[in-house]
């Protein structure tokens, strides 16, 4: 009986931590919280398509930037919440339109074709706002900390019951065979491209919304910040080390990478990326399976 509710205690642990901060936590820990969550909503959306495909995406910045973008061109035109709808909105179309071209190649051709894309649409906009003389663009009036962490807090919620969703529906279980063996589940009837196209076009929402978030915590956008490229990196990073067959794992790598984050750049700072690389190895090549795989007993791969 217990073990049947074993998978709902560590997200229901974390709602209620994240509903007590408000009340109980410091403007700093505010601060951590959001991070904590916005990290946590950007992962399990990265997990809709890398980890039940098996195209592990490198250019989740380009979503992430792109909402940015539109949230800094809407500030002051429209309200806030049209504008973080917009960044969704433009995001998710975004990954329709390059993702027909994008998803025929697969394997490492994938992941640098989803990393030069997310670097091609970082330096298209750059030199647009080059030609608008708008170098960067401030943004006065942004909303107070509780309401970026609230929706941050409820992005996490619903990435998090979203991919636990998707893998036991049916596009979920038809997502897992197009890893498994692309071309058998093709041959067996299910709709491999359509299914693809879906699934990029998912994990491409939230986070545009959240580097919409990201651009009204800062209250400045400027392309070099909001495409950056650690952005991707450090999803996959967090991917790996949590677990991403297992909707529980992006909870403990966002968990464990976002504490080690405060740590460090407080006193390592140049050496945050070292320390990055340095744990995707090891869980690599030692603990594939990451800590929910650990803390579950199964460190190791499955025969």
């Amino acid at each position: 009986m217990i073990a049947a509710y074993r998978p709902f205690i560590l997200p229901a642990v974390f709602a209620i931590a994240g509903l007590a901060l408000p009340i109980w936590g410091s403007n700093y820990l505010l601060g951590v919280g959001f991070a904590l969550f916005s990290w946590i909503a950007l992962v399990q959306s990265w997990t809709v398509l890398s980890a039940m495909t098996g195209y592990v995406s490198l250019g989740h910045a380009v979503f992430y930037g792109l909402g940015a973008y539109v949230v800094a061109l809407s500030w002051g035109v429209v309200p806030m919440a049209v504008g973080l709808l917009l960044a969704g909105l433009v995001a998710g179309v975004f990954a329709l339109v390059v993702g027909m071209p994008v998803l025929r190649v697969r394997g490492p051709y994938f992941v640098i074709l989803t990393f030069g894309l997310a670097e091609l649409v970082k330096y298209l906009v750059i030199i647009l706002e080059s030609e608008l003389g708008s170098f960067s663009r401030l943004m006065f009036g942004a909303p107070d900390l509780i309401w970026l962490y609230a929706i941050a807090f409820a992005l996490a919620a619903i990435g998090t019951i979203g991919a636990f969703v998707i893998r036991r529906s049916r596009l979920g279980r038809g997502l897992l065979a197009l890893r498994e063996n692309e071309e058998a589940a093709e041959t067996v009837g299910v709709p491999v491209n359509r299914l693809k196209m879906i699934a990029f076009a998912l994990s491409a929402v939230i986070p545009g919304i959240i580097g919409g978030l990201a651009a009204m915590r800062t209250t400045y956008f400027e392309p070099m910040q909001a495409f950056d490229p650690t952005v991707s990196f450090t999803i996959v990073t967090m991917a790996v080390v949590g677990g991403s067959d297992d909707a529980r794992g992006p909870l403990l790598g966002a968990a464990f990478f976002t504490l080690l984050s405060e740590l460090l750049w407080a006193r390592l700072p140049q050496g945050y990326m070292v320390v990055l690389g340095a744990l995707l190895i090891l869980f690599v090549l030692f603990i594939p399976r990451g800590l929910a795989g650990m803390f579950a007993g199964r460190p190791g791969r499955a025969a």
